[in-house]
């Protein structure tokens, strides 16, 4: 028998080829596990909201993007026993009509980095007796605390299908999609006492068998759960709940203890067993070099010049090596030396002028704009960003600078934990929105999204930012990421003036300081430049595509006349702008691609303010999307206002001030 590569299983090698055969699928997990941000992969942006009944808690159903199977959204849950209100809704979106009748399976969702609340969590979800898959999601993290997990041993032990994830970059997730049919009932691992063994076989014995396994209705019965109990008054009728009901008091009446508390433990001990079969951590080091040196990073005398370094050799290694090195020579040799030519002539053969431009124009054409742009700009320069931050995520630096930044972070109504949204955001906005949830309070979740929209360069933005900046003298560079970090910083700290609300303690977990495993880090860096060209390449396509047909059809030139002397006149930037911010909405670095394409129409200062109105204006649709959906439409709305107007006031006041002191940037 075979092992399946993509969902670590024994028993099926054929995911491709397979399809949901449930009509739902529920994720379920603890809190702050990304099942928002996986929610949102699967699903798209088109989503509803649906009450779960005896609660006032929603969660979001959305359809599987490819198969015609509903997808729900529920809130963390740490206990099946827990009396939260959020928690109840996570059991009980399973006894809603329209789910419980058709066998919905359960996408359980871990934290690579938190296995074992994670099996707790599974083994209790196993009662229910549904279809099962065991999703290891942020395995891209797990290296820096040390960690390693077998994850065929952990599917052979669970038995279930398992898959492993990082959700914000999609990664893994198409294979999880196409497993989804294979999702099996987990194995029976538990044993109750003999009370409780006895009450599960006299439910099992009176109730008819439904989707919903009789143990789960037992366990919650004898809890005292409000949900199951108008389940089964619905499903067999009062006087079975009754008589249910009466056999679950004799059992309290008999058992010393709450009946929760021993069930706990034999599940925290049952998943402890389990995490210690599949999961291996190295040691701490013991370095004391890289342990002083962790200790100096949190250090505010220490820390900051540390930080100073960080920056400047990300700089070095992604600005100079990576977006002039690397691209000057893949774009010489490659592009500019074979691949235009060869395409250009192979086109040349074409009998139609319209299809021949629309492929090789070399100001509107699909491959010079839209192909070779996202393969020799973008490719080369993400790479080494994701190598850069794989480094400082893997050594276990990025929580440091969160401590470092806690006292600055609270005057802009945040606090250090404020780090890991905005951090996010230099990956991708649109998912760093997503993170903003584990903030406490709703100020600083307003705050966090309002500075990622107005603030925030993501690493694809950045990385051709790096190719624009490089042919500019350093004090371009230097006034761009000026004006990105202390506009960062003021407009955090006049948003926490403004809005009403408090801020909350900060509680992190500290991995201890490691040296970086730099062929994983390289991999996995890899893995996230494929899965990221996969995905941006069809929209560098489109966004060609729709400029070419704008232009050809004299759309380009209407909006060029109607709106270039307002541009030019506040913003002192040329017509063609305009097409850069159409593909800027489309996506930023296509926009970015597309300004770096015509900047021999642009000043150097024209450069600088182009930039900076892309980085604070806004980001792409899919992040405006993901803002109303998850802060509503009156602060998603606000903080759009705000954005645009304090983008265009500042980048306005930055062209006039540079050219009424003769800054030119030459």
């Amino acid at each position: 028998m075979t092992k399946c590569k993509k969902c670590h299983s024994d028993q099926h090698d054929a995911c491709e080829t397979s399809t949901l055969a449930a009509s739902n699928a529920v994720i379920i997990g603890n809190m702050n596990v990304g099942k928002s941000t996986l929610f949102s992969r699967l699903s798209g942006s088109q989503n509803l909201s649906v009450n779960i009944p005896g609660t006032t808690v929603s969660v979001s159903r959305g359809q599987i993007k490819g198969l015609d199977s509903s997808i729900y959204d529920t809130p963390g849950i740490y206990s099946l026993f827990s009396q939260n209100e959020d928690e109840r809704a996570s059991r009980d979106v399973f006894l809603m009509p329209g789910i419980e009748d058709h066998q919905p399976c359960i996408i359980l969702l871990a934290d690579a980095k938190k296995l074992k609340q994670s099996l707790a969590l599974t083994l209790q979800y196993a009662e229910y007796g549904l279809p099962m898959v065991f999703v290891v999601n942020m395995v891209d993290e797990a290296p820096s605390r040390g960690i390693s997990i077998n994850y065929h041993k952990l599917s052979e032990k669970l038995g279930i299908p398992v898959f492993t994830t990082i959700a914000r970059e999609g990664i893994g997730v198409p294979e999880l999609v196409a497993g989804l049919g294979h999702a099996r009932k987990p194995k029976a691992l538990l044993h109750y006492s003999d009370k409780v063994e006895q009450y599960l076989e006299l439910v099992e014995k009176l109730l008819s068998p439904q989707q919903l396994s009789s143990r789960a209705i037992g366990l919650l019965l004898l809890s005292g759960d409000i949900g199951i109990e108008t389940y089964v008054e619905r499903k067999y009728g009062s006087g079975m709940l009754l008589q249910l009901q009466q056999l679950a008091e004799e059992y309290r009446q008999e058992s010393p203890t709450t009946f929760e508390i021993p069930l706990s433990n034999l599940y925290n001990k049952e998943a402890t067993k389990l995490a210690e079969e599949v999961q291996t951590k190295e040691p701490p080091s013991e370095n004391p070099l890289v342990l002083r040196f962790g200790d100096w990073c949190t250090q505010l005398s220490t820390g900051i010049p540390i930080a100073f370094g960080v920056v400047t050799l990300m700089y070095y290694f992604v600005g100079a090596f990576g977006a002039t090195f690397l691209v000057d020579t893949i774009n010489g040799t490659l592009f500019d030396g074979f691949l235009i030519p060869w395409t250009t002539q192979l086109v040349s053969y074409l009998p139609s002028e319209f299809f021949r431009d629309m492929l090789v124009d070399p100001d509107f054409g699909v491959l010079p704009t839209g192909v070779f742009l996202a393969l020799g700009l973008v490719l080369p320069v993400i790479f080494c960003f994701y190598i850069a931050f794989g480094i400082l995520e893997d050594s276990g630096y990025l929580p440091r600078i969160a401590i470092l930044l806690d006292r600055i972070f609270r005057k802009m109504g945040l606090n250090g934990k404020g780090v890991i949204p905005l951090t996010m955001g230099f990956s991708c906005v649109t998912m760093a929105i997503l993170t903003t949830r584990v903030l406490n309070t709703d100020k600083e979740k307003n705050i966090a999204s309002f500075l990622l929209f107005l603030c925030m360069p993501c690493a694809p933005l950045i990385a051709v930012m790096f190719i624009i900046l490089d042919s500019l003298p350093v004090s371009a560079t230097i006034t761009v990421f000026f004006f990105i970090f202390s506009q960062l910083i003021f407009a955090g700290m006049v948003a926490n003036k403004i809005m009403v609300g408090g801020s909350s303690s900060m509680v992190f977990e500290i991995p201890t300081m490691r040296v970086p495993k730099l062929m994983d880090v390289v991999k996995m860096s890899a893995i996230k430049t494929y899965f990221f060209m996969k995905e941006a390449v069809p929209v560098f396509i489109f966004a060609a595509i729709v400029v070419f047909l704008f232009q050809r059809f004299g759309g380009l030139r209407f909006v060029e006349t109607a709106f270039g002397p307002m541009i030019d006149s506040a913003l002192g930037l040329p017509e063609q702008s305009i097409q850069v911010f159409i593909k800027t909405m489309i996506r930023r670095e296509s926009g970015a691609a597309e300004l770096e394409h015509l900047r021999g129409l642009y000043t150097n200062l024209q450069l600088v303010v182009n930039l900076l109105l892309m980085i604070f204006l806004a980001p792409c649709i899919n992040a405006i999307i993901v803002l109303f959906k998850e802060r509503g439409n009156r602060a998603a709305s606000t903080i759009m206002i705000a954005v645009v107007a304090y983008a265009i006031i500042l980048c306005s006041i930055v062209n006039h001030v540079c050219r009424w002191l003769g800054v030119t940037f030459v």
